[in-house]
């Protein structure tokens, strides 16, 4: 599968842990690359973010609602191969689950999961969504599309984004969301749980307090899944596009950093 993979160098002496970031629904590699990647190689990371089939430049778009969580895994196996040394894994949403499947039978020095949905799926999500939004739910399962939850920009900031995120950075991070695999959904709602018993790797998690999707319940009960406590920060879904990211990544690399990672 020929894959979208955005490297970044780290500047000065590296850390000998490299860093692969997996992105959520609706999202690309391209949503780690505003803040994320250019702070972690200025903190002596070699960063590396993929787009997984289907998303932003990869192949796999003309099927992107048929992909499943395994095709999902398999990517950032892919991926992850190619490194000199394990990375880290930093998931989020989607990705955060993905992450967990991946942990299930591969091997990561540590991993971080970011607003993740919960091993036991999407079941939580889609109820949230739908006592708001009724016909954007009956929508996504009449056409097998999960875009209309995201259809309006207006939807993707009460969704994804703060209320004081500016309309025009909205707007431009709305016009790079695409459709995403039902299949996969499918798979988050019961066809593909995770098991957490399988997974043996270090794991932060971290939710956030305004999440409109992923509740800070379902985070919590993440965390106590591996065996830890999460913790949380005052911004919307999309953590790493927040006006605070900076919260959340000085946090990922005090936790690395105490890892000796």
């Amino acid at each position: 599968m020929k894959l979208e993979v955005i490297h970044k160098t780290a500047k000065g002496v590296a850390y000998p842990t490299p860093l692969l970031f997996v992105h959520g629904k609706w999202h690309g590699a391209w949503c780690w690359q505003e803040h994320f990647l250019p702070y972690f190689t200025e903190n002596g990371y070699d960063c590396t973010a993929l787009s997984l089939r289907g998303h932003g430049n990869s192949e796999g778009r003309e099927r992107i609602r048929w992909h499943t969580i395994a095709d999902y895994v398999s990517d950032v196996k892919q991926v992850a191969s190619q490194f000199k040394a394990p990375p880290v894994i930093i998931g989020h949403s989607m990705g955060g689950y993905i992450t967990q499947k991946y942990l299930e039978t591969n091997y990561a020095p540590a991993a971080v999961l970011l607003t993740p949905v919960p091993y036991y799926g999407t079941w939580p999500s889609t109820l949230i969504i739908f006592r708001k939004h009724p016909l954007v739910v009956m929508k996504i399962l009449a056409t097998w599309s999960l875009y209309p939850a995201v259809g309006t920009s207006a939807l993707a900031r009460e969704h994804l984004f703060g209320v004081d995120m500016p309309e025009e950075q909205v707007k431009r991070y709305f016009e790079r969301l695409q459709e995403e695999s039902f299949r996969a959904y499918v798979d988050e709602l019961g066809l593909n749980l995770v098991h957490p018993k399988r997974v043996k790797t270090p794991i932060l998690v971290l939710g956030a307090e305004q999440d409109a999707v992923i509740s800070m319940k379902a985070v919590n009960d993440t965390a106590r899944a591996y065996g830890t406590q999460a913790e949380f920060f005052p911004m919307a879904h999309d953590v790493m596009l927040e006006s605070r990211w900076k919260l959340v990544a000085d946090r990922i690399i005090l936790w690395l950093k105490e890892r000796q990672l």
